[in-house]
């Protein structure tokens, strides 16, 4: 769908201006609205053709760190899920807590839907850089504020036998381009910017420690947890999570890594050393086989069966 507006409040209208008469003439049995950003023109198609509506939320929209500083527009947002959520009866969320936060406030029937990749086996490409007898530290997903990647920069400082490897793009890549080259870091950390899934799959167990080190900048991250976790274990790397509800779970559940103990640069480079010449390769091994998208989708299928 191509737009005349592709930023701000316009995007937005337009988008779902369009994604209405989309939907209403379109041929459907059962409509399903993926976050808060898509569930109005569904909720309104639903109800003009009495259709049923699943709703997928990956996260609580209201809560994002871009509506941190713009409190009309949360508002907004906010209303809006407050005018529909409570009339929905087959939802699902991606976390524990984000699923309790909504039945709780709306008094709501959301189910807990992880976000899990299929299982692989792994296959090794390589890196567009040389890496020969050095640690390497990855960092995949999107490149926005509150995902930790300052202080990972920063850490770097004080690791000598590592790399940082930095795979995706967003609002602030070329930001920490620049933050990357007033440290005079660059040999240290290299950016591959956004690549295919595949070749993804093949550079991930090339590496030996996962990060996934967002902020709390709110309910949204609190309760977040993120797909590289998820993709980090299917490739048998460790991880290194922030002290966050969700995140330190699984770490602590599943015993595939660490939770961070202190965010200041110098402390948080010792943890780094000491937790690459651990061994998780057990419990690696055995956390892939269960955390898998071939556990989950029984109970996707029994939410749509329950909407027939």
């Amino acid at each position: 769908m191509r737009l005349l507006c592709n930023k701000g409040f316009l995007f937005y209208a337009e988008y779902n201006f369009r994604l209405f008469f989309m939907l209403l003439f379109s041929k459907k049995e059962v409509l399903l609205s993926n976050d808060l950003d898509t569930l109005l023109p569904n909720f309104l198609v639903s109800v003009l053709q009495r259709k049923k509506l699943v709703y997928d939320s990956h996260e609580l929209f209201p809560e994002i760190p871009e509506l941190v500083h713009k409190p009309l527009v949360k508002k907004c947002w906010s209303l809006l899920e407050a005018w529909i959520l409570p009339k929905l009866k087959q939802t699902y969320t991606v976390s524990r807590s984000i699923k309790e936060f909504y039945n709780e406030k709306y008094n709501a029937n959301f189910e807990t839907i992880l976000n899990l990749p299929t299982k692989k086996e792994i296959e090794l490409g390589c890196f567009p850089f040389d890496s020969k007898g050095k640690k390497i530290i990855l960092y995949q997903g999107a490149i926005n504020i509150g995902r930790g990647l300052e202080l990972m920069i920063d850490t770097m400082e004080f690791l000598d036998d590592a790399i940082f490897v930095i795979v995706g793009h967003g609002d602030i890549f070329d930001d920490l381009i620049a933050h990357v080259k007033n440290k005079n870091l660059n040999n240290k950390i290299h950016f591959i910017g956004k690549i295919a899934p595949e070749r993804l799959q093949t550079l991930t167990p090339l590496t030996n420690l996962g990060i996934s080190f967002e902020e709390d900048l709110g309910l949204n991250y609190r309760f977040a947890l993120p797909n590289k976790i998820f993709d980090y274990i299917q490739a048998e790397v460790p991880i290194l999570v922030s002290n966050l509800n969700e995140m330190k779970q699984i770490v602590l559940q599943y015993h595939v890594g660490e939770v961070i103990k202190n965010r200041n640069p110098a402390f948080l480079a010792k943890q780094i050393e000491a937790l690459l010449e651990k061994d998780f390769s057990n419990q690696l091994k055995k956390a892939k086989q269960e955390l898998i998208w071939e556990n989950q989708e029984e109970k996707l299928l029994n939410i749509f069966r329950n909407c027939e």
